[in-house]
């Protein structure tokens, strides 16, 4: 499936700005460190409203961080970054009250090992969200079905298979009815046979207009599914570009490297 661009989802210039009554995501100079290293350098980048954006680039790049901060998992150390209008608050119930819209698939599965498949999928809405439980079982079942693994509701997370078990996680990060959906390396514990089924389910939402940030190496998702493409390393975006225009005309030195050697050119 190719994502069609919308008419408003052109690249957004690497200052930030955007139309804030459009801008789902907004990072304005946002700054990282872990002791020394500075992994996160003057970030700007806005993510639109129902627009894909997949950040890609060579291993120890930011990508990771640059997700994980969206949701509060790592917190930044300087300039402003908010969701929705509102700043991504650092700790305590404005914090929870943030991921139970922002839904977040790992490359690790983090599924409860000790609850069965549908205990996983409905334990966030009935717990935080106070959804009756026969209401959140029906929802789950409609999800699980969704991703092909309602047969294995009943199953407990390490009968499954890698593929099978990242599906359920998608579906319990859905059942949060979240705004904005991020992926960081969500293929990447995968067997290559397992990647092209979890990849077509992410192709399905992009297709159905979900706001995602995911961070990948899968070059086929990134120019299919995606309104943009940002390519990262040491810590800085280097470029950000429509998928097409990325892989065909990449304009910095570095991505084009970056694409040689990924595609042996």
């Amino acid at each position: 499936m190719t994502r069609t661009t919308k008419p408003d989802a052109a690249a957004t210039p690497l200052d930030g700005a955007g139309d804030a009554a459009a801008d789902c995501v907004v990072f304005h100079d946002v700054n990282k460190h872990f002791g020394d290293l500075h992994v996160l350098k003057n970030i700007n980048l806005a993510v639109r409203k129902g627009e894909v954006v997949t950040v890609i680039g060579p291993s120890g790049s930011g990508k990771s961080t640059l997700c994980r901060t969206v949701n509060g998992l790592e917190r930044y150390d300087s300039g402003s970054l908010t969701v929705d209008g509102e700043p991504v608050p650092l700790e305590g119930a404005e914090l929870a009250r943030l991921r139970t819209r922002v839904g977040m698939v790992f490359q690790q599965f983090n599924l409860f090992p000790d609850k069965t498949v549908l205990d996983n999928v409905t334990f966030a809405p009935v717990k935080v969200l106070g959804v009756p439980k026969a209401d959140a079982r029906d929802k789950a079942m409609g999800l699980l079905e969704q991703v092909g693994v309602a047969d294995q509701s009943g199953k407990f997370p390490a009968s499954l298979s890698g593929g099978q078990q990242q599906r359920v996680a998608i579906a319990r990060a859905l059942a949060m009815e979240p705004e904005l959906m991020l992926f960081d390396e969500a293929t990447s514990a995968l067997d290559p046979e397992m990647v092209r089924g979890v990849l077509a389910i992410m192709q399905d939402l992009a297709g159905a207009g979900m706001t995602m940030i995911v961070v990948t190496h899968e070059m086929g998702f990134a120019r299919a599914s995606a309104d943009r493409v940002v390519f990262m390393d040491h810590g800085e975006i280097l470029e950000d570009a429509p998928p097409d225009a990325f892989f065909d005309h990449p304009s910095c030195e570095r991505a084009q490297q970056f694409l040689a050697d990924v595609f042996g050119r």
